[in-house]
């Protein structure tokens, strides 16, 4: 599912991120390409392919639910079409990204979370520091019908220690620079699906 780089709504979010260094976009995706993600995300974790996430990266990466609290799977190209179609959208943005922001982003990497009841994850940002390659940051929900009750909001903190919370609700895209912006996820009431990605650039690290 590509787009033109110059698509309109790309283009919106592109304007968030030179001004503000973040965008959410209400309507991202299709109903109907979010109702297809939210079950192909269903459908992995009742085949038990969905892992708990941890914290850290390389040797020193340990499940700690005391911060983290969601199990993932990685998306790979070519296993299943409706994940290509998400896959080619986001590469649209990234070309997009490159065009207004120079920011020489070469990939695009994602992962299904999915977030029981009462799971959270602590306040943190987006980029390790050893490593600096994830530049961008972004996150598609797939809940049908969330109401404000349920909790499992996006909390994301803004200069001058504002925050804002952003509704986990179907299709709505958040974007933000990985390095810049401490976020949150909040604990919610019922089942909370997303994919969660990152653009990224070469690093520092030797070869």
């Amino acid at each position: 599912m590509r787009i033109a780089p110059d698509h309109p709504l790309l283009l919106r979010i592109v304007d968030d991120l030179a001004a503000h260094g973040w965008s959410q976009q209400n309507i991202f995706l299709p109903e109907a390409l979010t109702r297809e993600l939210a079950g192909e995300c269903r459908k992995r974790a009742a085949e038990g392919e969905l892992a708990p996430a941890g914290v850290g990266r390389g040797p020193f990466q340990e499940v700690r639910e005391g911060i983290r609290g969601d199990h993932i799977q990685w998306l790979e190209a070519g296993q299943v079409e409706v994940c290509d179609r998400y896959l080619e959208l986001m590469d649209s943005l990234r070309l997009a990204l490159n065009r207004g922001l120079f920011l020489g982003l070469e990939d695009y990497e994602s992962h299904f979370a999915l977030y029981p009841p009462g799971a959270f994850y602590r306040k943190h940002v987006d980029r390790f520091r050893d490593d600096d390659r994830r530049m961008v940051s972004a996150v598609l929900y797939l809940n049908q019908a969330w109401l404000p009750e349920h909790g499992g909001q996006l909390r994301i903190y803004l200069k001058n220690e504002v925050q804002y919370d952003v509704q986990p609700t179907g299709g709505c895209l958040v974007v933000f620079l990985s390095g810049e912006i401490p976020h949150e996820v909040m604990p919610s009431t019922r089942e909370r699906l997303s994919l969660t990605g990152w653009f990224r650039r070469r690093g520092n690290e030797p070869f």
